[in-house]
């Protein structure tokens, strides 16, 4: 595979099907460097069907796995969903081990844990879909247990089978005991023990509080909002009529967020 711009040639060395449209990909991958939460891009040449030219294609995803765990193993860990409208998913749908990638050589991202002010001790990491994937990369660090009091993880998804990566949050609900409190919420569908409805809802009324007998308390709680965009922006919203600012480098605040397509 002919080196791109900015990318370096990876391979892909496993790959776990959840779903029929979504999988996770290991790719190894020399010579990066990045901070639990960030992401690179993955990038193919492809045959365009307009024009019959070899075209690249790339995308940011979110790095899986900790840092940590990459120094020991050379390896990258992606959450992707196959869109049958994208350009770059269904390519990367059809990669096995063995399989050429290119992944981008730098990591970028602001959403990581040397943004949240110090003065927070509880912790919010509210995803949708794929947007778990950076959340599990900042719980698999070292250091998390002794910053926080309170780490809750939310998964919000439309089917159960899209809860991915069960026995990995078994692993940290023993790591992290009472500190951590996971919230699985399904949309399409009712099941036993799980939540049904809409984050942005849930927030407004209060129900994950309720749910986790645990209060949004400005003074030490701060949010990570990931996913959906419209789950974002409806959140960001009405966290913002609760009084909570967007954080901003030069004005730290309450919540960031990080849209997923």
């Amino acid at each position: 595979m002919t080196p791109h711009v900015g990318f370096i040639e990876g391979e892909v060395v496993s790959r776990v099907d959840w779903t029929e449209r979504l999988f996770s990909l290991r790719i190894r991958v020399d010579g990066l460097s990045f901070i639990a939460g960030q992401f690179t891009k993955l990038g193919l040449y492809s045959i365009s069907e307009n024009s019959g030219d070899e075209v690249f294609l790339r995308k940011a995803y979110s790095i899986v796995n900790a840092p940590q765990d990459y120094q020991q193993t050379g390896e990258l860990e992606f959450l992707i969903i196959a869109d049958p409208d994208g350009a770059l998913s269904p390519n990367l749908h059809t990669l096995y081990p063995g399989d050429q990638v290119m992944v981008g050589d730098q990591c970028a991202g602001f959403m990581t844990l040397d943004e949240v002010p110090d003065t927070a001790s509880q912790l919010w990491l509210i995803g949708t879909g794929t947007g778990i994937g950076p959340y599990l990369s900042m719980l698999q660090t070292d250091t998390l247990s002794e910053q926080y009091s309170d780490i809750v993880l939310v998964h919000a998804v439309r089917y159960e089978q899209d809860l991915v990566y069960s026995a990995l949050i078994e692993q940290l609900q023993q790591k992290f005991a009472d500190q951590f409190h996971y919230v699985p919420i399904v949309s399409r569908e009712e099941k036993p023990g799980r939540l049904s409805g809409r984050v942005p809802s849930f927030l407004e009324k209060r129900t994950l509080e309720l749910h986790l007998d645990m209060k949004l308390d400005m003074e030490k709680s701060f949010v990570f909002l990931c996913g959906n965009p419209a789950m974002v922006r409806e959140s960001g919203l009405v966290l913002t009529q609760r009084g909570y600012h967007k954080h901003l480098r030069r004005r730290p605040g309450h919540y960031c967020s990080e849209n997923y397509w």
